[in-house]
């Protein structure tokens, strides 16, 4: 029997924003996203999708009261690099705005337990891109054996709040060489209220390498694009990476989901359909800045797939 559109529409799991699921190879998906406080790094996991909603979370690691991370922790993502389990997140010193930006900077923590909700996190201290500036949303990806980092920053020269960074890294919280732009905001979609590019998500199928990411103010407005290249390019070659000019998924007028985006993407249970998972709201009647809202939503819908091999996102929450 297929879903109703009402219970297709329903979220995961409600106030999280930015969410990561990964599966690992022990049979269970582990779920984070950013809290509503920015206080902390909350963990979840369980052996299947909806499992994750009524999951016990534990808050694995907490900012300190002063210093340089001690405020706005966004966007954390579960990674397992090279035998051990790392948080990528963001950080800032203070809310204080300066020169129109958050003074951001990313940082890594590290479990070696096999069940990273239990033992200890070290603190592994900031993953420095050699340009000091307000940066975010880091991820990471393996390919033919090289390990990279791939994430969002703002370059002094540029205009917006941030472009798309990608460099090898040469331990799992430090990259090595320069970083290499990928993309900046460039079309009218990417421009709305705030020029963007963040969110960086990476997906390896057909013969390719996608990369979505999300652009636009964190309102109605915002969207989410992609970037791709053939799987035997050279990924730090900016020209082997094509754009697309439209947004794959945005704002559904019709069913109610607005500024879907800061996705991730994920393996279903029967070990082969690819699952998006993403954060959207479901009113536009914002009071105040929309990054204090609370009600950004997990959703997870299946991504279908065009005869060419390209992905289809379709629209928010219908398949």
């Amino acid at each position: 029997m297929e879903n109703t559109v009402a219970e297709v529409l329903k979220p995961l799991i409600e106030q999280r924003a930015d969410p990561f699921i990964y599966r690992h190879t022990d049979g269970y998906y582990y779920f984070t996203a950013s809290v509503p406080q920015y206080d902390s790094i909350e963990l979840r996991r369980a052996k299947t999708i909806e499992g994750l909603a009524s999951a016990q979370t534990r808050d694995v690691w907490r900012k300190p009261d002063t210093g340089p991370y001690s405020e706005l922790i966004w966007a954390p993502e579960i990674h397992f690099n090279q035998g051990a389990w790392y948080v990528y997140f963001a950080a800032a010193p203070s809310r204080e705005i300066k020169n129109k930006l958050f003074q951001h900077r990313m940082y890594a923590i590290r479990n070696t337990n096999a069940n990273p909700l239990e033992g200890q996190w070290e603190f592994m201290g900031q993953v420095d891109t050699g340009i000091d500036s307000f940066c975010l949303d880091a991820t990471t990806f393996t390919h033919k054996g090289q390990l990279y980092y791939l994430w969002a920053q703002k370059e002094e020269g540029i205009d917006g709040n941030s472009n798309l960074y990608i460099a090898p890294m040469e331990t799992p919280w430090q990259i090595k060489g320069k970083p290499v732009m990928l993309s900046k905001p460039e079309y009218d979609w990417e421009c709305r209220g705030f020029l963007v590019n963040e969110g960086p998500s990476v997906l390896k199928k057909n013969g390719r390498i996608f990369i979505s990411y999300s652009a636009s103010a964190t309102d109605h407005n915002y969207a989410m694009g992609l970037l791709w290249a053939d799987e035997n390019a050279d990924v730090l070659d900016p020209a082997a990476w094509h754009k697309s000019e439209k947004p794959v998924l945005e704002t559904c007028y019709e069913h109610k989901i607005y500024g879907p985006g800061h996705n991730s993407f994920t393996i279903g249970e029967d070990g082969s359909t690819v699952l998006l998972v993403y954060h959207a709201r479901t009113y536009t009647e914002i009071v105040g800045d929309p990054l204090w809202n609370p009600d950004r939503h997990t959703f997870v819908k299946p991504l279908r797939w065009n005869a060419d091999g390209m992905p289809d996102f379709g629209r928010p929450s219908i398949a």
